[in-house]
């Protein structure tokens, strides 16, 4: 959609240049020394968006380390984490801005967390924190990471609604709360990054939705899903072998409950190579598939990001030789520890990489495979057990399109996002006829328009159950709708009135999965 100029006027005082730009609904305010941005009521002048006004607008380039002795002001140095190191190769980078909302009462959103769905104010403890991360047994009521970020917040007050879109997939802090000594208001926040730029965007409107609908208009949509997915989903790690699909599928169809998809998860295939099978326990997958086919239903299989570093592996070897996998800071394929011991990630962030990635789903790469399978992304965080926080080094080199060179830190919170977006994609080249079904743990804003996502390895307790539905509203907020929590619980043994609660609760929400960890009783 094309909007027309709008009209600005430039003033010039003493010392400083203030330009004012009028539109139906807002009046914008830049101010240029000191930089500030103010959106206002047009008629009443009331500010409603305040853009650095308490002054805390910080954008530091990166810095070369110098020796200590040569230095002006504070070299950089090696950050140490534990036993890791952090080189800093192209320096030190930080970027931060007070954004506050005058008029409003509540805000929301910078999902994913487990607070309250309205965020409290985190003055005088820590900082939210917006970095994905393979969290195990995450924390309840805390500002804690978890797996996906995005970085959107709507306030909401007598005034109409407000939002603020932050675009930066560096780790990021959010500090909520206009101060202390009494002063419990929530409107003040301030962002801060260990990298990237300040990229902004403010929305103003009457009512939540009419910020909700600019920011899907900036950020995309969830497309129609395919029917199946909004059914019941059957889960587990991990369904034994294919005698076991089989008698899961036939306890369902015996008692009549009503299923549309069966899940299987890493143990499905050949050492952890994932677009393989083992052929032992799934000798024959094809015709697994196409007896749930048979009656309507369809199945998933997870597919992670890390690749078994084997070179008899074919898709370890093919990304290895056309050099499309992440690499150190010296300019090597960068090898750490998951699932299938020593693996090797795809640099998600080079265009060939994803079209690499994509095409692993034809059934000509992907053996075995049907029209009715379609993809489960996890892990994708990127979790890698023996890295930092079990991520990634942040020193470590993703490519872009024109072979420029972009730190990890840079866009960690994006490499999820670019994994499910290549995989979206690897479903509609291989079956073009049909809508794609991908779900995601790692998101960032856009995800919505590429993956269902659900909220990780929750525990099966009381508690977990009732923050289930923040963590849903938020994601919703945040621009992703057709989102879910494990029904029953990932860790632990739920009592039978848990859940019966469970189901009573999750058939409302949009994915609809029940999930369990192998130690678990069986369910179903």
């Amino acid at each position: 959609e094309v909007h027309a100029a709008v009209p600005c006027a430039i003033s010039v005082g003493s010392g400083s240049a203030t330009m004012i730009c009028d539109t139906v609904a807002v009046r914008v305010s830049v101010t240029f020394a000191p930089f500030a941005v103010a959106l206002m009521d047009p008629k009443t002048a009331t500010p409603l968006i305040s853009v650095n006004g308490r002054g805390r607008l910080l954008y530091e380039p990166y810095r070369q380390a110098v020796p200590t002795e040569s230095a002006e002001g504070t070299p950089t140095e090696p950050v140490r984490f534990n036993s890791f190191t952090d080189p800093l190769p192209f320096g030190s980078p930080s970027v931060g801005v007070d954004v506050d909302f005058p008029q409003a009462t509540h805000v929301y959103g910078i999902p994913e967390r487990t607070v309250a769905h309205a965020l409290p104010s985190s003055i005088g403890r820590e900082p939210f924190r917006l970095m994905n991360l393979d969290v195990f047994e995450y924390l309840l009521d805390h500002p804690m990471s978890v797996y996906g970020s995005v970085p959107f917040l709507q306030a909401h007050g007598p005034s109409g609604s407000q939002g603020l879109l932050y675009l930066n997939p560096s780790e990021t802090f959010v500090d909520v709360g206009c101060g202390e000594g009494g002063d419990e208001r929530t409107t003040c926040t301030h962002w801060f990054s260990a990298a990237g730029t300040l990229d902004a965007y403010l929305f103003h409107g009457e009512r939540p939705e009419d910020v909700t609908r600019q920011h899907a208009a900036l950020t995309g949509v969830t497309p129609l899903p395919p029917l199946f997915s909004l059914g019941y989903h059957q889960c587990r790690w991990n369904y034994r072998d294919e005698g076991d699909v089989s008698a899961v599928h036939a306890a369902f169809e015996e008692h009549a409950l009503p299923f549309d998809v069966l899940w299987l998860d890493i143990e499905h295939t050949d050492q952890k190579k994932y677009f393989t099978w083992d052929g032992y326990k799934f000798p024959s997958p094809a015709r697994m598939q196409e007896e749930l086919a048979h009656t309507g239903r369809k199945m998933v299989t997870i597919i992670d990001p890390h690749l078994k570093a084997d070179d008899s592996y074919p898709v370890y070897a093919a990304a290895k030789q056309q050099n499309l996998l992440v690499t150190t800071d010296k300019g090597e394929a960068f090898h750490g520890d998951c699932w299938p011991g020593r693996s090797a990630w795809v640099d998600y962030l080079l265009p060939s990489a994803r079209q690499f990635w994509a095409s692993r789903f034809t059934p000509d790469n992907y053996i075995g495979s049907t029209p009715s399978l379609y993809t489960w992304n996890d892990m994708n965080e990127p979790s890698v057990f023996d890295g930092p926080e079990i991520t990634m080094p942040p020193q470590l080199l993703h490519r872009d399109a024109n072979g420029s060179q972009f730190e990890h830190r840079e866009l960690h919170n994006m490499y999820g996002l670019l994994m499910h977006m290549a995989t979206y994609d690897g479903q509609r080249t291989a079956y073009p006829e049909r809508r794609p079904f991908v779900l995601t743990r790692a998101f960032f804003s856009g995800s919505q328009r590429y993956a269902a996502v659900w909220t990780g390895d929750n525990k099966a307790s009381w508690a977990h159950l009732a923050a289930a539905t923040p963590m849903l509203l938020t994601l919703s907020v945040a621009g992703i709708p057709f989102v879910g929590a494990d029904v029953g619980g990932f860790f632990g043994n739920p009592s039978t009135a848990l859940l019966v609660r469970w189901y009573q609760t999750a058939i409302f929400q949009p994915f609809f999965r029940a999930h369990a960890e192998f130690k678990t009783k069986r369910r179903e």
